[in-house]
């Protein structure tokens, strides 16, 4: 099931990723529903393209990588 806005999105990548974290989320969740059976795997792949350009800091909170 692709999502069509960042409101229908899981509540732990809502409530948690900045604005440009979860455009990544939506992205590349919605690119990997289409090529994996499983809704799980997508899930895995779009946490895996966040974490490519977003990292936890030391207060818990998701922040872009230095480059």
């Amino acid at each position: 099931m692709p999502y069509d806005s960042h409101e229908e999105l899981p509540d732990q990548v809502k409530n948690n990723l900045p604005k440009h974290a979860r455009e990544i989320y939506k992205e590349a969740f919605n690119s990997a529903s289409k090529q994996y059976e499983q809704e799980k795997t997508a899930h895995k792949v779009a946490w895996n393209a966040v974490k490519e350009k977003y990292e936890k800091n030391e207060n818990d909170n998701w922040v872009k990588k230095d480059s």
